[in-house]
């Protein structure tokens, strides 16, 4: 009987150890939940944007992701960082897809000026602006004339993390890439976003092959370029030389460029 009780306990001994080693082993394997994150939306193409759309229908499917529009009531491109003097007037609106939205009547930066200024002040202060997803790519000469890069810009201005987003254009048209880059940059920098920085990121609308991944190059000098910017590009040739914005996006990459901080 001794022999059998001494037995049965070691053996129970020996199954409690084995559960105990495997717990650490189960929680190291565990993925770390991410912080909450609000996210001020807007663009340069209006409220009504359909790269916005599908970029805020993406992002609200994000853990712990909070999300807030605020865009011009109309189509703003080619602004850049212009902002409108005096009172601004706004309404309440929705995206394309019936996200509740604050339409301003005025340029991109006006938009977030107004979102930070009068709509998330105090606690409801955004961790990040994002801007676009733009209808064309913002590369090279386009940088500065950019209403996409304007709204980041006035959002970094404001002390906040900033990325303007933009995709090439097709047709027809679909934002399946934009999405899935911009994304992919979210879940790979939430958890480091540095205080009033500044990116611009262009994903080109592939006519051939499929985007070959993102990769962090420098901005391209004033040299002039020839090249069209809102049509397909050949993302299957993998010769061309990766030396700034404007070569790696016409070698089918999505070039992240980081331009600074807010003004």
């Amino acid at each position: 009987m001794l022999r059998q009780m001494i037995t049965k306990k070691t053996s129970l001994a020996i199954a409690l150890a084995s559960a105990l080693v495997a717990l650490p082993a189960a929680s190291a394997g565990a993925a770390k939940a991410p912080a909450p994150l609000k996210i001020l939306v807007s663009n340069d193409d209006g409220v009504k944007g359909e790269g916005m759309n599908a970029l805020v229908n993406a992002l609200r499917k994000e853990a712990k992701v909070t999300v807030v529009v605020v865009a011009p009531a109309t189509n703003q491109s080619g602004t850049g960082g212009k902002t409108t003097p005096g009172v601004l007037t706004t309404s309440q609106t929705t995206t394309l897809s019936g996200f509740p939205a604050v339409a301003v009547n005025g340029y991109p930066a006006d938009s977030v000026n107004y979102a930070l200024d009068k709509v998330l002040t105090g606690k409801k202060k955004p961790g990040l602006v994002i801007a676009g997803i733009n209808f064309g790519a913002n590369v090279g000469p386009f940088v500065p004339i950019s209403g996409t890069v304007g709204a980041a810009r006035a959002g970094a201005a404001h002390g906040i993390p900033a990325l303007a987003t933009s995709q090439g254009l097709a047709n027809p048209m679909g934002w399946a890439a934009g999405v899935k880059e911009t994304i992919a940059w979210l879940r790979a920098n939430r958890s480091s976003l540095k205080k009033s920085s500044v990116w611009n990121l262009n994903i080109p609308s592939c006519s051939t092959g499929k985007v070959r991944g993102t990769v962090i190059v420098k901005a391209s000098s004033p040299t002039f370029y020839s090249f069209d910017p809102f049509g397909t590009v050949d993302c299957s040739v993998k010769s061309k030389p990766l030396t700034n914005d404007v070569t790696a996006y016409f070698a089918g990459f999505a070039p992240l460029v980081n331009i600074g901080r807010g003004s």
